[in-house]
């Protein structure tokens, strides 16, 4: 190497990286034509690491500090470049900083309906979506698999893949679920918590380390959505016998309380006896429809008594009161 071969050389003393924004997971620190000096300072801030590689092979790793380049802190790189327990001379090595900050509000979601086997429902279609929070943990696994000798890396580029990882994981867990679907879907809480202990180990294969993951929504398909609300309705009908009849009653009262409403109350009286006879057929046979039937014959005499003056309109409404518990 002639002398200004030398002089062309430029020698670096300080090495450091401070990102320049939001999303970039590693940046390989640029070395073109550049030798780091012995005993060269190198800076890792909070939330970083740095690793050295020699020719493609993974040398030393560092965390947050402040480090002075010797072959005591560089002990993987001084065996593979063979060096004695001192060397005075630069060297040349590959340096890729780390962000290992978490990456909040990563976001997942299901650009078309999975579908799954339930254990409730058999094949369903869902549509899901959610939002989840990663870091890198080990920065040797992230280089070998992922970053490589990219310049940068960022976390739009490993979005992609992540995503993919998180539906195909989603439906390998939903499919072997004993729980069936409707549970977990109804407790968020706990399915978010599922999934993230499925999908930790996925993420470790990269060197990634899942700290949250969310599930904020899941859409049911139509069909299924449609069933169900077609059994909240049969569970609601089984009901409206209990609740016309009150209805009913309700009028008879209201009547009563009308100063004119005798012609009312008849009109009242025979509707309620009509709706009574229905209700109690339909909820158990003519056993449900005489009783119907008594308590408003009872309901009747009693208000007669109200208009002679027998009973007053408080002992009416206690009376009917007790009358309506029956049905």
């Amino acid at each position: 190497m002639g002398i200004f071969d030398i002089l062309k050389k430029q020698f670096i003393d300080v090495i450091d990286w401070t990102e320049s924004g939001d999303g970039v997971l590693s940046f390989r620190y640029p070395m073109s034509g550049r030798e780091i000096q012995n005993g060269g300072q190198l800076t890792v801030r909070d939330s970083q690491a740095a690793l050295f590689v020699n020719e493609g092979e993974i040398a030393d790793l560092f965390e947050p500090g402040l480090h002075t380049l010797t072959t005591r802190n560089l002990p993987i790189l001084t065996t593979l470049k063979s060096w004695d327990k001192a060397f005075n001379s630069p060297f040349k090595s590959d340096i890729i900083f780390f962000s290992t900050r978490d990456q909040l509000d990563q976001r997942w979601g299901t650009p078309s309906p999975i579908t799954v086997r339930d254990k409730e429902f058999g094949a369903i279609r869902i549509r899901a979506n959610g939002t989840y929070t990663y870091k890198i943990a080990n920065p040797k696994t992230f280089y070998k698999k992922v970053a490589g000798t990219r310049e940068t890396f960022t976390t739009e580029e490993m979005s992609g893949q992540l995503r993919s990882m998180i539906l195909t994981q989603i439906a390998a867990y939903l499919g072997a679920a004993t729980v069936p679907f409707l549970d977990l879907a109804g407790n968020q809480v706990a399915f978010s918590e599922n999934l993230k202990g499925v999908l930790t180990a996925p993420f470790a294969e990269y060197g990634l380390a899942l700290q949250t993951f969310n599930v904020q929504s899941v859409s049911l398909p139509e069909e299924l959505q449609a069933h169900l609300d077609k059994g909240a309705g049969a569970r609601l009908v089984g009901d409206l016998g209990k609740f016309a009849q009150f209805q009913t009653a309700e009028a008879i009262g209201d009547a009563a309380k009308n100063p004119g409403g005798v012609a009312g109350i008849g009109v009242g009286l025979g509707a309620g006896a009509a709706i009574g006879n229905a209700m109690g057929a339909a909820m158990g046979g003519q056993g449900g429809s005489n009783a119907a039937t008594e308590v408003m014959a009872t309901i009747n005499q009693l208000h007669e008594l109200v208009k002679k003056g027998i009973l007053t309109q408080a002992e009416f409404d206690a009376k009917k009161s007790e009358l309506l518990k029956k049905l």
